[in-house]
């Protein structure tokens, strides 16, 4: 009688852009362990993102609320999780809480970050530990590399999600074929492109026959954000608030291209396999920009806010040095790209 598959969790509780940025590690873990069963434990509203991934066997939501915890909602996923006898476990976030649910779940082997911060026994939830670089690099390689306990690498750091097929009927009903698609929100003012420039950017791209539309969140400040572009552009097609993710998902995945500031419906598109082009000051494209060919960035002027405050302290938004002629040079160029994800 042959052994069973070894059995791999992989945990992952940050913000919804941190994971699609993970999906590079996870398949270089089913590239290089194809026999493994594997598992992916995140927060129920990130389990659209991986629920589509055809080489992940399963996805597990856990209930969530920032900032505490309810052990009456997210037992009953830890019992199950316990039955499951995981052989290993990684958990990439390397928070208190994902540190806490791998000591909890029981892997023989658990893998986390040597990392300072957090409460005292933090360190002893895990029996395998990778020290953090002290260089930055791109977030999708930071991830990849606490794998390297295992020896594993991956061949790419493109990001890969698969939209929902059953709702393409839906999306098509929502947005034409051949659409440029434009998301002026982000979690924080201080990512976003001024609405004068989105403006202006239309009006050139629409001079030479580009079809632009726009998108946004269903959030009361994307919503007034959206209301004030629409003053400033009254013919400019603005696609209703979009409720769930997973059909949101489906309308991004039909876009032609995906221009946005560094936020999270960036990363989404580009999992996707759409061409994107992101808008880049308080943060590092470095760092954060989606990687791949048929992926452009632009960076505006040096900045100097505070990593922790939601709003440019700066006299001029560094996101205003990015012209609107820019970004439809960078969309000429991504406009060559063909639509998908390239052959491995």
């Amino acid at each position: 009688m042959s052994a069973r598959p070894e059995k791999i969790l992989a945990l992952q509780f940050k913000y919804f852009g941190d994971a699609v940025l993970l999906t590079p590690a996870l398949r270089a873990l089913r590239e290089q362990l194809p026999d493994c069963e594997l598992h992916l434990l995140v927060p129920e509203e990130l389990a659209p993102l991986f629920q589509h991934l055809p080489w992940l066997n399963r996805v597990w939501p856990m209930p969530r609320r920032r900032g505490s915890a309810s052990l009456r909602e997210t037992w009953p996923v830890i019992r199950a999780l316990r039955r499951e006898h995981f052989d290993r476990s990684v958990d990439f976030a390397g928070n208190d809480r994902g540190a806490i649910l791998s000591l909890l779940i029981g892997a023989r082997k658990r893998l986390g970050w040597a990392e300072r911060g957090g409460f005292f026994g933090r360190r002893f939830c895990y029996n395998q530990r990778v020290p953090p670089e002290a260089k930055a690099r791109h977030e999708s390689a930071r991830l990849a590399r606490l794998l390297s306990a295992w020896k594993i690498g991956p061949a790419s750091l493109e990001a890969e999600i698969h939209s929902d097929p059953a709702l393409a009927a839906a999306a098509e009903s929502l947005l034409p074929p051949g659409i440029i698609l434009c998301h002026a929100a982000s979690s924080q003012p201080k990512k976003e492109w001024p609405l004068r420039h989105w403006a202006e950017f239309h009006r050139l791209a629409t001079a030479t026959g580009l079809r632009v539309a726009f998108t946004t969140a269903v959030g009361a400040r994307e919503q007034q954000l959206t209301a004030e572009l629409k003053k400033i552009l009254p013919d400019a097609p603005v696609l209703p608030a979009i409720p769930g993710l997973p059909l949101f998902l489906a309308v991004l995945n039909r876009a032609e291209v995906f221009i946005s500031g560094d936020t999270g419906p960036l990363h989404f598109a580009a999992g996707l396999g759409v061409p994107t082009i992101s808008l880049f000051g308080p943060t590092s494209a470095a760092q954060w920009a989606p990687a791949g060919t048929r992926h452009q960035f632009l960076t505006g002027s040096p900045c100097q806010c505070d990593g922790n405050r939601a709003v440019c302290q700066n006299a001029n938004h560094c996101l205003a040095a990015i012209t609107p002629g820019q970004v439809l040079t960078s969309l000429q160029t991504v406009l060559k790209f063909p639509r998908g994800r390239p052959a491995p």
